[in-house]
C-alpha cells in the first residue's frame, strides 16, 4: 500500500541524515579514487536497495510482533537515540577505505563497501524504525533509498566541492531535531 507520508518522511529524513555521514564520505572517496561516476552511483543504488529492503523487512516484522503500546515507547526511544547520534560527525578510518583495485571492478567495490558501511549505520537503524512506524515496507524502502541517492549522487559528481558549501553542523542539528520531533509524535500516538 502506498503511503505518501511514509515516502516523504523517509526520503527527507535519510537525505538530511546522510549529509556528512560515513557513507557520503565513502561516496566522495570512491569518486576521487576511481573517477567513474556511473558504476559508483549504480553500486550505491544496488547496495542501498538491498540493505534498506532488509532493514524495512525487519521493521515490519517488529511492528507485527510487538504490541502497539510497547512499540510506541521503543520507537520513541529509538528516534531520540538516533537524534543524539546524528549530532556526532562521522569519519572514515583507513580500515574502512575501499581497495584501490579489485576483481569486482568499481561497481562491485561500491556495492560491497556501501552495503557493509550501512550495516548498523544510523540510516539503516532509521529505516528499521520507519518501517516499524509505517505499515508500508515498499514505500519506506523506496523513500530511504531515494533519500540516500539524493545525498550521495551529488557527492559522487561534485566531489568535496559540494560538501564545502553545506554547513554540516547545521544539517546534523536539523536532522537531530527532525528525529526528536518524530519521537515526540510517536509518544503522542500520532502516526502509530
Amino acid at each position: 500500500m502506498f503511503n505518501f507520508e511514509a515516502l516523504a518522511v523517509s526520503t527527507g529524513l535519510v537525505a538530511l541524515s546522510e549529509i556528512g555521514d560515513k557513507t557520503q564520505l565513502l561516496a566522495l572517496l570512491l569518486a576521487a579514487r576511481f573517477r567513474k561516476p556511473a558504476p559508483i552511483v549504480l553500486g550505491i543504488l544496488v547496495a542501498t536497495l538491498a540493505n534498506h529492503a532488509a532493514a524495512s523487512a525487519l521493521g515490519a516484522f517488529i511492528q507485527s510482533q510487538v504490541p502497539v503500546q510497547w512499540l510506541r515507547w521503543a520507537l520513541a526511544a529509538s528516534f531520540f537515540a538516533v537524534s543524539l547520534w546524528t549530532l556526532k560527525p562521522d569519519e572514515i578510518d583507513d580500515d574502512d577505505a575501499p581497495p584501490s583495485h579489485s576483481a569486482l571492478g568499481v561497481f562491485g567495490i561500491t556495492v560491497v563497501a556501501f552495503f557493509l558501511a550501512e550495516m548498523g549505520d544510523k540510516t539503516q537503524i532509521a529505516t528499521v524504525m520507519l518501517a516499524a512506524k509505517y505499515a508500508s515496507l515498499v514505500t519506506v524502502t523506496t523513500g530511504t533509498t531515494l533519500g540516500m541517492m539524493l545525498a550521495n549522487v551529488p557527492a559522487v559528481f561534485l566531489g568535496d566541492k559540494a560538501v564545502k558549501f553545506v554547513p554540516l553542523a547545521w544539517v546534523r542539528r536539523i536532522a537531530a531535531v527532525v528525529f526528536a520531533v518524530l519521537g515526540v509524535l510517536v509518544l503522542l500516538g500520532l502516526g502509530l
